[in-house]
């Protein structure tokens, strides 16, 4: 079997760094697919999570068609481009900021089978699937404000640290910490004092 030059490309620049890829593409456009390879599945768990499978693909594919059409732009300095990523994907949520609360709403009154039923330690947010959200998790994700469940949910589902976090969603540390802080609080008190996400409280960079 043939491989295409496209194919060639991404494989020799597979070790660059994220900001590498973006320069290089600047001038050889078809480069840029290497951070597809490296961040769709990732940007698409993520999506679907928050809206479910259905649009997740389209939501994907635009974070990197707008990607892509703001490469120029992007700070080269910043070697990884995951923050960058996941911050597209965030902005392009808002724009279905009621589709995604009423899934999450839909998700809280859908019973649960007994024999699935866990403690609600067990239902964290890292462990919630693309259509395995719990029901007191639907429900308290649901109460909290858009900006509010943009930081817990870009710690929890998209893995970024406090700082990856800042950078995703443009604003200070200090306002990450700040409403992860209020986040946690109020999911605390919906799921009866469980904090669903203080296993990422380790992971996170000051």
């Amino acid at each position: 079997m043939t491989v295409g030059p496209d194919v060639v490309a991404r494989e020799e620049h597979r070790e660059e760094s994220d900001a590498r890829v973006i320069e290089r593409s600047r001038d050889e456009p078809e480069l840029f697919a290497a951070l597809f390879d490296r961040y769709a599945d990732a940007v698409h768990r993520y999506a679907a999570r928050r809206l479910g499978p259905e649009a997740a693909e389209d939501l994907t594919a635009e974070t990197f068609t707008t990607a892509f059409k703001q490469r120029h732009t992007y700070d080269l300095g910043r070697a990884d481009a995951r923050p960058w990523l996941f911050g597209i994907a965030t902005n392009l949520v808002s724009r279905h900021r009621r589709s995604e609360a009423r899934r999450f709403k839909a998700l809280a009154r859908v019973p649960q089978p007994v024999e699935h039923e866990e403690p609600v330690a067990d239902r964290a947010v890292a462990r919630a699937g693309a259509t395995g959200v719990r029901r007191e998790l639907a429900a308290a994700l649901a109460g909290l404000s858009a900006r509010h469940r943009d930081v817990v949910l870009l710690v929890a589902w998209g893995g970024l640290d406090y700082e990856e976090a800042a950078q995703a969603l443009g604003v200070p540390v200090g306002t990450v910490r700040s409403r992860l802080h209020r986040a946690r609080g109020r999911l605390r008190e919906a799921l009866g004092g469980t904090d669903p996400t203080a296993f990422r409280e380790a992971d996170a960079h000051a």
